[in-house]
């Protein structure tokens, strides 16, 4: 399968979406890593826009991450040798069609050199991405109680309230869980604790949300 006409061939750019779709791999794993790799340093943030793409003969409004120019060439690459290193080549190949056809690689092997350089540099980068994933994991993610010292509210009274905010499934018995619907917004993940339970930890996404909904509520 021809993997490289996935792209646009119009622009000198790539979306997030395309990415997804060179390496088959979901869009919504693809952007994560991409937010991981911003947030620890390894790439700069790129432009944000909404595309359009149909799914099943529905029409669709998506949010995507645009890599152009020069940086966005080097990070898309960073990115898709996270998610999947066999088609790094291919990605630095579609690259070089975009920018200059004469000097399109005309092998895999070509295409394997180019990526050379910078696969010595995602080796040299690797145990930094990997310190920094952990740490980020550590340091974006809080707890309830966390949140709730933040506002000078205890975590039972925050907890009630998020509750009347159709937050939290009650189909666990032992601790709390997010709803899907919340996990899906990017507002909380679960987590596994040393003693085999799910905790509810929020994003910096969905502390503000929280905030945000506190507020408008007159609570904060």
């Amino acid at each position: 399968m021809n993997m490289i006409t996935q792209f646009n061939h119009n622009q000198k750019s790539m979306t997030s979406l395309e990415i997804s779709e060179l390496v088959s791999k979901r869009h919504d794993n693809v952007k994560r890593t991409v937010e991981n790799l911003i947030d620890s340093g390894v790439i700069a943030r790129p432009q944000i826009e909404d595309v359009q793409n149909v799914v099943n003969n529905r029409l669709y409004t998506t949010q995507v991450y645009i890599f152009s120019g020069e940086q966005g060439k080097l990070d898309s690459i960073t990115v898709v040798a996270q998610l999947c290193p066999e088609f790094t080549a291919a990605l630095v190949k579609r690259w070089y069609e975009l920018e200059n056809q004469q000097q399109l690689p005309q092998s895999f092997a070509e295409a394997l050199q180019l990526a050379a350089d910078q696969a010595k540099q995602l080796e040299l980068q690797a145990p930094k991405v990997n310190f920094y994933d952990k740490l980020a994991d550590r340091t974006t993610l809080m707890n309830a109680t966390q949140v709730a010292q933040k506002i000078s509210m205890s975590a039972q009274k925050l907890n009630k309230i998020l509750d009347t905010l159709n937050v939290y499934s009650h189909a666990v018995k032992r601790g709390r869980v997010f709803k899907q619907w919340f996990i899906d917004q990017g507002y909380g993940e679960l987590k596994e604790t040393d003693l085999g339970y799910s905790q509810a930890m929020f994003t910096t996404k969905g502390e503000q949300w929280v905030f945000e909904q506190l507020t408008s509520e007159g609570l904060i």
